[in-house]
C-alpha cells in the first residue's frame, strides 16, 4: 500500500480467491480515492505476494518480486508460470511500475495502469520478501529475499544457505551494468533475514539489520562493518516483525539518523524452526516489549552502540510505526504473542485441525494504538492518551499509511494461505482511518506559497501562514512552527520501506496583523532525503496543515544537483501581534501524557464496504461505502499475558477479556482477569460454532454508523450490518 498523490492510495494484495473480479479473474490490485472513499480494481499480471517496493525520483512507484504463480489454496499453478483459474503469472522476478494518476485522468489509459511484464522488465534474481532502499541518485538497492516459499530460510539441521530457498545477494534498479553480487551479511544472518531493515545514512553508506546482527554497509564496494548485536537477542525482521523506524531528522540533531527498534520476538534460536514451520507453538510465546535506539554514525565520533529505550506499553509482533507530522510516532496493529506468517503445523502441533487460531502463528491482536514521543524524557516516551481500541484484528499482512490530512489509513490482515472467512483470524476486507490527537483542534493551518518542488540547497522560499491559522501570541506561534517533509513509503508487512521525516530549517517574520511569513531552506542533501515524492506539512503549535505533495530533487535518476544552503534572514517579532482563531478551535485535548488517561478525544473510523464480493471489494480494502465505528475505551490496557477474546472461553460478559495463555512454554504464562474494555470484537454465538461472517455479531448490537464530525462530535447514527447485501449511502459529515 502507498500514497500515490494527495488523491489516491494504491493497494496490492497477493493472488488469491478474492470475490472482486477484473478481466475475468480475481483482483489483487486497486486504487482508493481519499475524497470519495471509493475504490476501483486494477489489473496486475503477476503474483505480488510479499513483494518489496519503493518510490522513484519522478513520483512513480515500483513493486519488486513476489511469489510464484499459484492456484486455489496456494497450490501449484496449472501452467507452471501461470495459473488458468487465478490468471496470475510468476511474480518472483517482476518489476512493476506505476505512474500515480488523479481523478482528472482517464484510468482506462495505459499510463494510469500497472506495467507488469517480466519479459520486458525484470530483476536478475528471484526475490520474495526482499528489502528495498532508495539511494542518493534515485536508484534502488534490492537486498536478499526467498527464492521459494517458507517460514524462514533454513533447513534442519541448519545448512544455511538453503540453495532452493535463499537469495543471499543484492542488485540494483536500474542495474546500469551493475551485476548481482553475493552479500556476506545474508549468510551471517542465515534464515532470519527476510525484509531486512535498511536505511541510507548521511555518509552515503547504509545501516542493515537482520536476525540479531547489525552492520554499516558500503554498498558501492560491498564492505561490511559490523556493529554490536541486538541486545537481548530480540529479532526484529520478518517473521518476528518488530516495529522499526528512523526517528525524525531535524536541524537540532543535524539530520543525523537514529533508528528505533521496538517489539518483535526473542524466541530461543532453535524455536524459529526451519523452512517448513516454527519448532514451537509461537502463538503461546509473548512478543517482546523491548525498544532500542541506535545512532549508527555518532556525530562525536564515538562507537555506535544500542541504547535501551522505554519499553512498549505491551509486547507487539507485527506492530507498525507511522511518523506523524508533529514528529511523534504512532504504533498500530500487531499481536501480543507469536510471529507473522502462517503454517499448516508447527513442531509441537502436527496437524492444522489442532491449531487453535487456524493457520495463524500469532494470537492476541493489539487494537490499541500508542504514541511514542522521541523528544520526551526517558521514562515518559510512550503514552496512550484517550485513544479508542479497534475491534478489528490486524495480524499478518496488515498495513498502515499516513494520509495528506494527517490521519492514518489502516488495512489488511490475512494469516491464511488463501481467502478464508470461516477461521478465527479471517481474511479482512475492512479498513480503518485513525485520527490522531491533533484532530481535536478544529482550526488547521492554511499556508500559502508552498512550492511543488524542493531542491538540495539553493535559494530559500517563503510560506505565508495567515493569522486565522492559530490563536494567541504570534511570536509564540512562529517559534513553534515547523516545516516538515514526510515520505510515507511503500508499506507492507508492518514496515514502511522509504519512510522518512525531514524538518527543513526556517526563520520567520511576524507581521502586525498576525500573519507569519516563514523563510524556509531547501532540503539538506540527497543522503538525508533521497529524490522523490514527499508531503510538505506546516505544523503550528503541534497542529499540522494538510500535506502538499512535492517532488524532492531533479525528478530524474542520477547525481542530484546540490548547492550551498541559503543564509536565512533573522527572525522578526511583533509583541502585539496575535492569531485570530478562537482559542478553543486550536486546542489539542489529547496527544501526550499518562498512558492511563481516560476519555475519547481521538477515535478510529472503520470504512466498511457493502457485501463481500461486490465489485468494489478487493483483497485488502472494501470501498463500496464509508462507515465509522466509535466506542469508548473505559478499561486499562491489555497485558501481554492475555489472549484475544475470540479464543474459546474468552468471552467474559461484554468486556474485552481473554483466556489465560498456556504456561510452561519457556516459562511464560498467566492471566489478568481485571483487564477489560468496552470494545467487543466479533465473536461466535457458541464457541464451538464455525467462524463465519454471516453469523458473527456484536454482543451489544450491530455496528453503528457514527461518522466523524470535524468539531469532535459524532453525527447522526444509523444501524448497519456490514455483511448485509444492501448498500447504504454515506450521509453528509463523513470524513
Amino acid at each position: 500500500m502507498f500514497l500515490g498523490n494527495t488523491e489516491k492510495v494504491y493497494i496490492l494484495d497477493k493472488a488469491e480467491g478474492n470475490a472482486a473480479q477484473v478481466n475475468g479473474h480475481p483482483a489483487w490490485g486497486a486504487v482508493w480515492d481519499i475524497a470519495t472513499r471509493q475504490s476501483n480494481v486494477m489489473d496486475v499480471a503477476s503474483n505480488v505476494f510479499c513483494a518489496s517496493g519503493m518510490h522513484l525520483p519522478n513520483g512513480s512507484y515500483v513493486a519488486f518480486g513476489g511469489n510464484s504463480a499459484v492456484s486455489r489454496g496456494g497450490g501449484a499453478a496449472s501452467g507452471g508460470n501461470w495459473d488458468a483459474e487465478y490468471q496470475d503469472f510468476d511474480g518472483s522476478t517482476a518489476i512493476r511500475v506505476l505512474n500515480p494518476c488523479t481523478s482528472s485522468d482517464n484510468f482506462a489509459l495505459t499510463q494510469c495502469q500497472w506495467f507488469d511484464n517480466a519479459a520486458v522488465l525484470s530483476m536478475q534474481k528471484k526475490r520474495w520478501y526482499s528489502s528495498a532502499e532508495a539511494l542518493a541518485d534515485g536508484s534502488i538497492v534490492l537486498i536478499g529475499g526467498f527464492v521459494g516459499g517458507g517460514y524462514i530460510n533454513r533447513n534442519t539441521p541448519d545448512t544455511t544457505p538453503v540453495p532452493e530457498a535463499a537469495e543471499n545477494s543484492f542488485e540494483f534498479y536500474p542495474a546500469n551494468g551493475r551485476v548481482v553480487t553475493a552479500m556476506n551479511f545474508l549468510f551471517v544472518t542465515g534464515g532470519l533475514n527476510a525484509y531486512a531493515h535498511a536505511f541510507l545514512l548521511n555518509s552515503g553508506k547504509m545501516l542493515v539489520q537482520a536476525n540479531v546482527s547489525t552492520m554499516i554497509w558500503d554498498y558501492n564496494n560491498n564492505v561490511e562493518t559490523y556493529l554490536p548485536n541486538m541486545p537481548g537477542n530480540v529479532v526484529r525482521v520478518y517473521p518476528a516483525s518488530g516495529a522499526v523506524a528512523m526517528l525524525p531528522l531535524t536541524p537540532s540533531n543535524n539530520w543525523n539518523p537514529t533508528i528505533l527498534f521496538c517489539g518483535g520476538n526473542d524466541m530461543p534460536e532453535p524455536a524459529w524452526g526451519n523452512y517448513s514451520f516454527p519448532a514451537i507453538n509461537t502463538w503461546d510465546y509473548p512478543a517482546s516489549t523491548d525498544c532500542q535506539r541506535l545512532t549508527p554514525e555518532p556525530l562525536d565520533g564515538s562507537a555506535a552502540a544500542y541504547e535501551a529505550d522505554d519499553d512498549m506499553l505491551e509486547g507487539r509482533s507485527m506492530g507498525q510505526f507511522i511518523i506523524l507530522p508533529d514528529g511523534k510516532l504512532l504504533v498500530v496493529n500487531g499481536a501480543l504473542n507469536g510471529t507473522a506468517g502462517y503454517a499448516h503445523a508447527t513442531g509441537q502441533t502436527f496437524v492444522e485441525s489442532q491449531m487453535p487460531f487456524g493457520m495463524s502463528l500469532a494470537s492476541g491482536p493489539v487494537g490499541a494504538p500508542a504514541i511514542y514521543d522521541p523528544n520526551a524524557p526517558k521514562g515518559h516516551r510512550w503514552s496512550r492518551p484517550n485513544f479508542d481500541t479497534s475491534p478489528i484484528a490486524r495480524m499478518y499482512h496488515s498495513s498502515a499509511i499516513l494520509l495528506p490530512d494527517g490521519s492514518v489509513l489502516i488495512a489488511g490482515s490475512n494469516p491464511n494461505v488463501d481467502v478464508n472467512t470461516t477461521t478465527v483470524f479471517n481474511t479482512e476486507y475492512r479498513a480503518e482511518i485513525f485520527y490522531p490527537h491533533y484532530f481535536s483542534a478544529t482550526t488547521r493551518p492554511t499556508p500559502s506559497g508552498v512550492p511543488t518542488t524542493i531542491s538540495y540547497g539553493g535559494p530559500s522560499f517563503d510560506i505565508t501562514v495567515p493569522a486565522g491559522s492559530y490563536s494567541g501570541s504570534s511570536n509564540t506561534a512562529a517559534a513553534n512552527t515547523t516545516v516538515v517533509l514526510i515520505r510515507g513509503g511503500f508499506t507492507t508487512h508492518a514496515m514502511n520501506m522509504g519512510q522518512r521525516y525531514v524538518q527543513l530549517n526556517n526563520t520567520y517574520t511576524v507581521q502586525t496583523n498576525g500573519t507569519i511569513v516563514l523563510h524556509v531552506a531547501q532540503a539538506p542533501n540527497p543522503n538525508i532525503l533521497q529524490p522523490g515524492p514527499a508531503l510538505l506539512f506546516v505544523v503550528v503549535n503541534g497542529i499540522p496543515s494538510n500535506g502538499t505533495m512535492v517532488i524532492v530533487g531533479s525528478g530524474n535518476f542520477g547525481v542530484q544537483p546540490t548547492s550551498p544552503p541559503a543564509v536565512l534572514p533573522a527572525n522578526i517579532l511583533v509583541d502585539s501581534a496575535k492569531g485570530t482563531a478562537s482559542g478553543d478551535s486550536t486546542n489539542i485535548t489529547s496527544g501526550s501524557g499518562n498512558s492511563n488517561d481516560s476519555g475519547s478525544n481521538s477515535h478510529l473510523g472503520a470504512i466498511i464496504g457493502g457485501a463481500v464480493g461486490a465489485v468494489t471489494v478487493i483483497g485488502v480494502l472494501a470501498g463500496a461505502v464509508v462507515f465509522f465505528i466509535r466506542h469508548r475505551r473505559n478499561g486499562v490496557r491489555a497485558v501481554d499475558s492475555t489472549s484475544y477474546a475470540m479464543t474459546a472461553g474468552g468471552q467474559i460478559g461484554t468486556g474485552y477479556r481473554g483466556a489465560p495463555l498456556p504456561g510452561g512454554i519457556y516459562g511464560h504464562g498467566g492471566n489478568n482477569a481485571s483487564v477489560a474494555s468496552s470494545f467487543v470484537p466479533l465473536h461466535r454465538q457458541v464457541d464451538s460454532d464455525p467462524w463465519n461472517g454471516s453469523t458473527t455479531h456484536l454482543a451489544q448490537g450491530p455496528y453503528r454508523d457514527e461518522p466523524f464530525d470535524p468539531k469532535g462530535r459524532m453525527a447522526s447514527v444509523d444501524s448497519f450490518d456490514p455483511y448485509a447485501s444492501v448498500k447504504v449511502v454515506p450521509q453528509p459529515g463523513y470524513r
